[in-house]
Protein backbone atom coordinates (compact mmCIF):
# COMPACT_ATOMS: atom_id res chain seq x y z
CA UNK A 1 0.00 0.00 0.00
CA UNK A 2 1.39 3.49 -0.85
CA UNK A 3 2.83 5.45 2.07
CA UNK A 4 2.14 9.20 2.21
CA UNK A 5 5.22 11.39 1.88
CA UNK A 6 5.25 15.15 1.69
CA UNK A 7 8.00 17.01 -0.14
CA UNK A 8 8.13 20.76 0.40
CA UNK A 9 8.63 22.02 -3.13
CA UNK A 10 7.46 25.57 -3.66
CA UNK A 11 9.23 27.09 -6.62
CA UNK A 12 8.28 30.54 -7.82
CA UNK A 13 5.77 29.87 -10.56
CA UNK A 14 5.51 33.36 -12.00
CA UNK A 15 9.02 34.80 -11.63
CA UNK A 16 12.65 34.00 -12.20
CA UNK A 17 14.83 35.29 -9.37
CA UNK A 18 18.50 35.89 -10.03
CA UNK A 19 20.67 36.70 -7.01
CA UNK A 20 23.72 38.93 -7.36
CA UNK A 21 25.41 39.14 -3.95
CA UNK A 22 22.73 40.87 -1.84
CA UNK A 23 20.51 42.00 -4.71
CA UNK A 24 17.70 40.08 -6.41
CA UNK A 25 16.66 40.72 -10.01
CA UNK A 26 13.10 39.50 -10.58
CA UNK A 27 11.93 38.71 -14.11
CA UNK A 28 8.37 37.50 -14.82
CA UNK A 29 8.02 34.23 -16.71
CA UNK A 30 6.00 34.28 -19.90
CA UNK A 31 3.16 31.73 -20.20
CA UNK A 32 5.29 29.79 -22.70
CA UNK A 33 8.25 29.70 -20.29
CA UNK A 34 6.01 28.59 -17.45
CA UNK A 35 4.55 25.75 -19.56
CA UNK A 36 8.06 24.63 -20.52
CA UNK A 37 9.19 24.78 -16.88
CA UNK A 38 6.18 22.73 -15.78
CA UNK A 39 6.81 20.09 -18.46
CA UNK A 40 10.48 19.85 -17.52
CA UNK A 41 9.64 19.61 -13.81
CA UNK A 42 7.16 16.81 -14.44
CA UNK A 43 9.77 14.87 -16.42
CA UNK A 44 12.30 15.40 -13.62
CA UNK A 45 9.86 14.09 -11.00
CA UNK A 46 9.18 11.01 -13.09
CA UNK A 47 12.92 10.30 -13.30
CA UNK A 48 13.61 10.92 -9.59
CA UNK A 49 10.75 8.74 -8.37
CA UNK A 50 11.11 6.21 -11.18
CA UNK A 51 7.49 6.58 -12.27
CA UNK A 52 5.92 6.62 -15.73
CA UNK A 53 4.76 10.13 -16.67
CA UNK A 54 1.09 9.09 -16.61
CA UNK A 55 1.43 8.52 -12.86
CA UNK A 56 2.43 12.14 -12.25
CA UNK A 57 -0.67 14.26 -11.55
CA UNK A 58 -0.06 17.99 -11.92
CA UNK A 59 -2.21 20.40 -9.91
CA UNK A 60 -2.22 24.13 -10.62
CA UNK A 61 -3.50 26.42 -7.88
CA UNK A 62 -4.43 29.90 -9.03
CA UNK A 63 -5.67 32.89 -7.08
CA UNK A 64 -9.46 33.03 -7.32
CA UNK A 65 -11.28 36.32 -7.89
CA UNK A 66 -14.83 37.49 -7.31
CA UNK A 67 -17.27 34.60 -7.46
CA UNK A 68 -14.72 32.12 -8.82
CA UNK A 69 -14.46 28.77 -7.00
CA UNK A 70 -12.36 25.68 -7.47
CA UNK A 71 -14.56 23.16 -9.25
CA UNK A 72 -14.33 19.47 -9.98
CA UNK A 73 -11.92 19.20 -12.90
CA UNK A 74 -12.61 15.67 -14.18
CA UNK A 75 -14.66 12.53 -13.57
CA UNK A 76 -11.95 9.92 -14.01
CA UNK A 77 -12.03 8.61 -10.41
CA UNK A 78 -8.37 7.65 -10.27
CA UNK A 79 -8.63 6.61 -6.62
CA UNK A 80 -6.08 4.81 -4.50
CA UNK A 81 -5.86 3.94 -0.81
CA UNK A 82 -2.79 5.31 0.97
CA UNK A 83 -1.40 4.81 4.46
CA UNK A 84 -0.44 7.43 7.02
CA UNK A 85 0.28 6.79 10.67
CA UNK A 86 -0.90 3.20 10.37
CA UNK A 87 -4.30 4.37 9.05
CA UNK A 88 -5.79 4.16 5.56
CA UNK A 89 -7.24 6.97 3.48
CA UNK A 90 -8.86 7.17 0.07
CA UNK A 91 -7.35 9.79 -2.23
CA UNK A 92 -8.55 10.87 -5.66
CA UNK A 93 -5.60 11.90 -7.80
CA UNK A 94 -7.50 12.98 -10.89
CA UNK A 95 -10.77 14.80 -10.28
CA UNK A 96 -10.13 17.68 -7.86
CA UNK A 97 -7.44 20.25 -7.20
CA UNK A 98 -6.88 18.64 -3.78
CA UNK A 99 -6.64 14.89 -3.45
CA UNK A 100 -8.49 14.33 -0.16
CA UNK A 101 -5.60 14.31 2.31
CA UNK A 102 -3.60 17.42 3.25
CA UNK A 103 -0.16 16.10 4.15
CA UNK A 104 0.88 19.34 5.87
CA UNK A 105 -1.62 18.48 8.65
CA UNK A 106 0.07 15.16 9.43
CA UNK A 107 1.49 16.33 12.78
CA UNK A 108 -1.79 17.94 13.80
CA UNK A 109 -3.64 14.70 13.07
CA UNK A 110 -1.17 12.79 15.23
CA UNK A 111 -1.84 15.22 18.10
CA UNK A 112 -5.59 14.71 17.72
CA UNK A 113 -5.09 10.96 18.07
CA UNK A 114 -3.09 11.57 21.27
CA UNK A 115 -5.75 13.87 22.71
CA UNK A 116 -8.89 11.97 21.68
CA UNK A 117 -9.08 9.07 24.15
CA UNK A 118 -12.39 9.18 26.02
CA UNK A 119 -13.37 12.47 24.35
CA UNK A 120 -16.39 13.69 22.45
CA UNK A 121 -14.86 15.19 19.31
CA UNK A 122 -16.27 17.77 16.88
CA UNK A 123 -14.60 18.15 13.47
CA UNK A 124 -15.66 21.33 11.63
CA UNK A 125 -15.07 22.04 7.93
CA UNK A 126 -14.18 18.37 8.02
CA UNK A 127 -13.45 17.83 4.31
CA UNK A 128 -12.85 14.07 3.93
CA UNK A 129 -12.75 13.40 7.65
CA UNK A 130 -9.08 12.59 8.22
CA UNK A 131 -9.14 14.23 11.66
CA UNK A 132 -12.23 12.19 12.49
CA UNK A 133 -10.42 8.98 11.55
CA UNK A 134 -7.48 9.88 13.78
CA UNK A 135 -9.81 10.79 16.65
CA UNK A 136 -11.70 7.52 16.34
CA UNK A 137 -8.44 5.58 16.16
CA UNK A 138 -7.29 7.40 19.30
CA UNK A 139 -10.27 6.17 21.29
CA UNK A 140 -12.80 9.00 21.03
CA UNK A 141 -16.11 7.96 22.58
CA UNK A 142 -17.95 9.83 19.83
CA UNK A 143 -17.29 12.12 16.88
CA UNK A 144 -19.37 14.62 14.96
CA UNK A 145 -18.13 15.45 11.46
CA UNK A 146 -19.58 18.62 9.92
CA UNK A 147 -19.14 19.86 6.36
CA UNK A 148 -21.33 21.53 3.75
CA UNK A 149 -20.56 18.96 1.05
CA UNK A 150 -22.41 15.66 0.86
CA UNK A 151 -19.58 14.40 -1.38
CA UNK A 152 -16.98 15.00 1.31
CA UNK A 153 -19.16 13.62 4.09
CA UNK A 154 -19.61 10.39 2.11
CA UNK A 155 -15.85 10.34 1.54
CA UNK A 156 -15.29 10.73 5.31
CA UNK A 157 -17.58 7.79 5.99
CA UNK A 158 -15.62 5.68 3.50
CA UNK A 159 -12.38 6.63 5.28
CA UNK A 160 -13.80 5.50 8.62
CA UNK A 161 -14.95 2.26 7.03
CA UNK A 162 -11.52 1.60 5.52
CA UNK A 163 -10.15 1.53 9.06
CA UNK A 164 -12.91 -0.58 10.60
CA UNK A 165 -14.06 2.38 12.69
CA UNK A 166 -17.65 2.88 11.49
CA UNK A 167 -20.40 2.92 14.07
CA UNK A 168 -23.40 4.82 15.45
CA UNK A 169 -21.14 6.84 17.74
CA UNK A 170 -19.85 8.69 14.67
CA UNK A 171 -22.31 11.31 13.40
CA UNK A 172 -22.12 13.17 10.10
CA UNK A 173 -23.78 16.56 9.72
CA UNK A 174 -24.25 18.50 6.49
CA UNK A 175 -24.11 22.10 7.67
CA UNK A 176 -23.01 25.62 6.91
CA UNK A 177 -20.60 25.79 9.86
CA UNK A 178 -20.96 29.56 10.36
CA UNK A 179 -24.73 29.15 10.71
CA UNK A 180 -24.45 25.91 12.69
CA UNK A 181 -22.24 27.53 15.32
CA UNK A 182 -24.84 30.26 15.82
CA UNK A 183 -27.28 27.69 17.19
CA UNK A 184 -27.57 26.90 20.88
CA UNK A 185 -25.47 23.80 21.57
CA UNK A 186 -27.24 20.55 22.35
CA UNK A 187 -23.95 18.80 23.15
CA UNK A 188 -20.72 20.08 24.65
CA UNK A 189 -17.57 18.65 23.14
CA UNK A 190 -14.24 17.85 24.76
CA UNK A 191 -12.14 18.41 21.63
CA UNK A 192 -12.98 20.60 18.62
CA UNK A 193 -11.01 20.75 15.38
CA UNK A 194 -11.66 23.97 13.46
CA UNK A 195 -10.03 23.82 10.02
CA UNK A 196 -11.76 26.39 7.79
CA UNK A 197 -10.81 27.31 4.24
CA UNK A 198 -9.11 30.67 3.90
CA UNK A 199 -12.04 31.93 1.82
CA UNK A 200 -15.27 30.51 0.45
CA UNK A 201 -18.16 32.05 -1.45
CA UNK A 202 -19.97 28.79 -2.11
CA UNK A 203 -23.53 29.25 -3.34
CA UNK A 204 -24.62 26.76 -0.68
CA UNK A 205 -23.55 29.15 2.11
CA UNK A 206 -25.75 31.96 3.35
CA UNK A 207 -22.80 34.33 3.60
CA UNK A 208 -19.26 34.56 2.30
CA UNK A 209 -16.62 33.03 4.59
CA UNK A 210 -13.44 35.04 4.98
CA UNK A 211 -11.45 33.40 7.77
CA UNK A 212 -9.22 36.44 8.26
CA UNK A 213 -12.36 38.47 8.98
CA UNK A 214 -14.50 35.76 10.56
CA UNK A 215 -12.07 33.84 12.78
CA UNK A 216 -13.21 35.55 16.02
CA UNK A 217 -16.81 34.52 15.28
CA UNK A 218 -15.73 30.98 14.42
CA UNK A 219 -13.57 30.58 17.51
CA UNK A 220 -16.17 32.10 19.85
CA UNK A 221 -18.77 29.79 18.33
CA UNK A 222 -16.53 26.82 19.07
CA UNK A 223 -15.99 27.97 22.65
CA UNK A 224 -19.77 27.92 23.12
CA UNK A 225 -19.72 24.25 22.06
CA UNK A 226 -16.73 23.34 24.24
CA UNK A 227 -16.94 21.70 27.64
CA UNK A 228 -15.19 23.72 30.40
CA UNK A 229 -11.46 23.17 30.53
CA UNK A 230 -11.19 21.32 27.24
CA UNK A 231 -9.46 22.04 23.93
CA UNK A 232 -10.21 23.69 20.58
CA UNK A 233 -7.59 23.31 17.83
CA UNK A 234 -7.67 26.06 15.16
CA UNK A 235 -5.85 25.23 11.91
CA UNK A 236 -5.31 27.49 8.93
CA UNK A 237 -3.17 27.09 5.83
CA UNK A 238 -2.31 30.56 4.62
CA UNK A 239 0.83 32.60 4.26
CA UNK A 240 -0.69 35.81 5.64
CA UNK A 241 -2.82 35.96 8.77
CA UNK A 242 -3.38 38.47 11.58
CA UNK A 243 -5.19 37.67 14.81
CA UNK A 244 -8.05 39.88 15.91
CA UNK A 245 -8.30 40.47 19.64
CA UNK A 246 -12.09 40.94 19.64
CA UNK A 247 -14.97 39.86 17.41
Amino acid sequence: MPICLSFLWRPTFTKTICTYRNTNAVTPLTPEEHALWLESSTEALARVFELPPEQIFVKTRQRQKGTQQYEKTADIRHEIVVQEGGLQFLVNLSDYLDTGLFLDHRNARALVREWAAGKKVLNLFAYTGSFTVYAAAGGAVSTTTADLSNTYLAWAQRNLGLNGLSGPQHAFVRADVLQWLDQSPTTLYDLIILDPPTFSNSKMMKEVLDTQRDHPKLINGCLNQLAPGDRCSFLLTTGIFAWKRTA
